[in-house]
C-alpha cells in the first residue's frame, strides 16, 4: 500500500527569495495498491449477539464472493453462537486463526475490517506493533466517532477498497516505553563495614515495556485518596509537576476521547501535534496545551509524592507505576491508515456533528425590518 499526497505551493513574491512552502492538502490522501489485496483481517467486538449476523454476512461476502484469506481472531470463532452454526461451521474452517500477544500477522494481510465501536479499531491497532494496513470501520457500535461506515451497503463499498479507490487519513500513535524498577531483582552486595555495593548495572535492574497507542495514555492516582504528584519532563527539561487527578497524553485522534472531557480541545487528526491535559488539576491556571509530534515527553514520580500512580495505554495494559520507574513518549514512525467515508476533514466534521453534537444550538429568529423599527 502507498498513498499519494498532493501539495499546495506558496513561493516568496521576492524574486531573491528560493524558499518555498509546502502544505500538505488532507483531503488529496488516497489509498493505492501495489497489486490487488488477497487477505483481509476481521475484528468484531466479542460477546456481542447484534453482531453475528452482519460478521457472517462479511466473511461469506469475502471468502466465497471475492475470494479473499480471512484471518479472524480465534476466540472469536470459539463464541458459542458462531460455534454453534453448522452451515457457516464449515466456511470458518477456510478462517485462518491466530491469538493475541502469541501470534505475529504482522506481515500477512493485506487490510482490516472492524465490526463495532470505536474500541474495535483500538484494538486493531494495539495487534501491530509496527506497520499497520489500511482499516476500513464500520459503525455497528454505540459512538462511532471513528468508525465512519455504515453496513447497509457494505458489499459495494468493501469493493471500492479492493479497487484501490478511497481517501484515507494517517492517524498518529504514540510510541511509549515504561521502565520499571526491578526491586528484587537487584544485585546487591555488602561489604564487611556494611557499606551497600552494587554491580553498576543499572539496566539489568529495570524491566523495559513497549506500546504503541492510538488514543491516549492515562496516568492517575489509582485508588488513592491523594492527589497525583507526577514529573513531566520535555526532551530532558523539567516542565512542570502535575498535582491533581492526574494527565493525559494524547494524539490528535484522542483528542476527541477522554481529553475533550477532561476540557482539552478537538485537533483534526491530520495535525503533527501531542496533546497534554491535566486532570482535575489542583490549580486555576494549569491549562491543556499542545506540543509538536517530534518531542520527547518523559513522566516520572515526584520524589515527594505520597503515593504511587497508576498508568493505562487506550484503557488497557493498566499497570502501577512506583518511584524509580519512567514512562518515556514521543510520536510513533507507525501511524494507523484509516479509510475514510468521503475524505478526511468532511468525515471529522461529520463526527464531530454526528456524535458529539458540536456546536448545537437553537436557531435565533429572524428579525424583520417591522422589529428592527421598533
Amino acid at each position: 500500500m502507498c498513498t499519494v499526497m498532493k501539495f499546495n505551493q506558496f513561493q516568496s513574491q521576492d524574486d531573491n527569495k528560493v524558499w518555498k512552502w509546502h502544505f500538505q492538502d488532507p483531503a488529496s490522501q488516497r489509498l493505492t495498491w501495489n497489486k490487488p489485496p488477497k487477505s483481509v483481517l476481521v475484528i468484531k467486538k466479542i460477546r456481542d449477539a447484534s453482531l453475528f449476523q452482519p460478521f457472517k454476512e462479511l466473511c461469506i461476502f469475502l471468502s466465497e464472493v471475492k475470494n479473499m484469506i480471512v484471518y479472524v481472531e480465534k476466540k472469536i470463532l470459539e463464541d458459542p453462537a458462531i460455534s454453534a452454526d453448522e452451515n457457516f461451521g464449515a466456511i470458518t474452517k477456510k478462517f485462518c486463526t491466530f491469538r493475541e500477544d502469541l501470534d505475529d500477522i504482522s506481515n500477512r494481510v493485506d487490510f482490516i475490517i472492524c465490526l463495532g465501536g470505536d474500541g474495535t479499531l483500538l484494538y486493531a491497532s494495539s495487534l501491530f506493533q509496527e506497520s499497520v494496513p489500511p482499516v476500513m470501520a464500520f459503525h455497528l457500535g454505540s459512538l462511532g466517532f471513528l468508525t465512519p461506515f455504515k453496513f447497509d451497503t457494505y458489499q459495494s463499498q468493501v469493493t471500492q477498497i479492493i479497487e484501490g479507490n478511497a481517501a484515507i487519513v494517517l492517524r498518529s500513535r504514540l510510541k511509549v516505553r515504561v521502565l520499571k524498577e526491578n526491586q528484587e531483582k537487584k544485585d546487591r552486595l555488602v561489604d564487611k563495614e556494611g557499606i551497600i555495593l552494587t554491580n553498576g548495572d543499572n539496566e539489568s535492574n529495570q524491566k523495559a515495556m513497549q506500546y504503541q497507542v492510538l488514543n491516549e495514555v492515562v496516568v492517575d492516582r489509582g485508588p488513592s485518596s491523594y492527589l497525583s504528584n507526577v514529573d513531566l519532563f520535555l526532551d530532558g527539561h523539567l516542565i512542570t509537576t502535575v498535582q491533581g487527578d492526574g494527565v493525559i497524553v494524547s494524539t490528535p485522534t484522542g483528542s476527541t476521547a477522554y481529553a475533550v472531557a477532561a476540557g482539552a480541545s478537538m485537533i483534526h487528526p491530520n495535525v503533527p501535534a501531542i496533546m497534554i491535559t491535566p486532570i482535575c488539576p489542583h490549580s486555576l491556571s494549569f491549562r491543556p496545551i499542545v506540543v509538536p509530534a517530534g518531542v520527547e515527553l518523559k513522566i516520572t514520580l515526584s520524589c515527594d509524592a505520597r503515593n504511587t500512580a497508576w498508568v493505562s495505554f487506550d484503557g488497557r495494559k493498566r499497570q502501577e507505576i512506583c518511584h524509580g520507574d519512567s514512562i518515556t513518549i514521543t510520536t510513533s514512525c507507525f501511524p494507523v491508515p484509516s479509510i475514510c467515508f468521503r475524505d478526511p476533514v468532511n468525515d471529522w466534521f461529520e463526527s464531530l456533528a454526528q456524535c458529539l453534537h458540536w456546536n448545537v444550538r437553537k436557531k435565533q429568529n429572524y428579525l424583520s425590518s417591522e422589529d428592527e423599527e421598533y
